[in-house]
């Protein structure tokens, strides 16, 4: 199995003594497995400017493309990722949200089906559950498969040991994640999701090519697989959650016809 580390703090802290312990365990489980880190910091990745052209045109033509498209690639060439952060005033910190804001034109079209990830925390005080809470479920949204939460009260600044119990902890999800990982079992979404997924579905039939304000989610929604189906097609969905996706396309397609989102072209 092969594993990407995504440390989104500016430097190596309390996380970062979770992640040894992450990095171990899934070693003692399967000794073949190779990881890769990749450290925010270094990637010198400006800030998102919000011109909003990953929507409208396409992320390839984003000016900070040369080292997005570099991540997308290496995470999506990945069995599992490791997302690792410290949080800073309840919150992820800087590096970690600019990421993250980089790739939040996949909230309107996902990409990473069949990945998973741990997405692991610490902090002095709160916040830790709220941090994790808030990437986990930007990458479910952008069509990771399967996300395990670690969020860890560390009660140090900068002489963290983690306890026996935080360790057992560290390792028991770790194991649960790894378990997942090797399997490459792909697990049907929530029901949370395919509302979301499917509403896109429908609305963005506005924004097909052709249409006045024709843009990249308009082309990713009509495409002829995808057109036809409640959620990506290389995973497989129980007939009962088919429906409830349905029943959401419509009221997507429904409400393109009141709601138009413009641009200035």
């Amino acid at each position: 199995m092969k594993y990407t580390i995504i440390n989104g703090s500016p430097h190596k802290g309390n996380t970062w003594r979770l992640v040894e312990i992450i990095q171990a365990e899934i070693l003692r489980l399967s000794p073949e497995s190779v990881f890769e880190e990749i450290h925010l910091k270094d990637l010198e990745l400006p800030y998102c400017t919000g011109c909003s052209i990953c929507f409208r045109k396409g992320h390839k033509l984003c000016p900070h493309n040369c080292i997005m498209q570099s991540m997308m690639d290496k995470i999506e060439q990945s069995d599992g990722i490791i997302f690792a952060f410290s949080t800073f005033n309840m919150q992820p910190p800087a590096l970690a949200k600019n990421f993250i804001d980089h790739m939040c034109f996949m909230l309107h079209r996902p990409h990473f089906f069949r990945n998973k990830a741990l997405v692991v925390s610490t902090t002095g005080g709160v916040g830790a559950k709220d941090a994790v809470d808030y990437v986990a479920g930007t990458l479910s949204g952008i069509g990771f498969n399967r996300c395990y939460k670690l969020p860890v009260l560390s009660y140090s600044w900068n002489a963290y040991k983690p306890k026996e119990k935080t360790v057992a902890k560290c390792k028991r999800v770790t194991a649960r994640f790894h378990r997942d990982v090797a399997s490459k079992k792909l697990h049907a979404p929530s029901f949370g999701i395919l509302l979301v997924y499917n509403l896109f579905r429908g609305m963005s039939r506005g924004y097909a090519e052709g249409t006045e304000y024709e843009t990249e989610d308009g082309a990713y929604w009509t495409d002829k697989i995808r057109v036809k189906s409640t959620y990506d097609p290389s995973i497989k969905v129980p007939a009962f959650k088919r429906a409830f996706g349905s029943v959401f396309f419509s009221i997507g397609v429904l409400a393109s016809k009141f709601v138009t989102i413009t641009y200035k072209k």
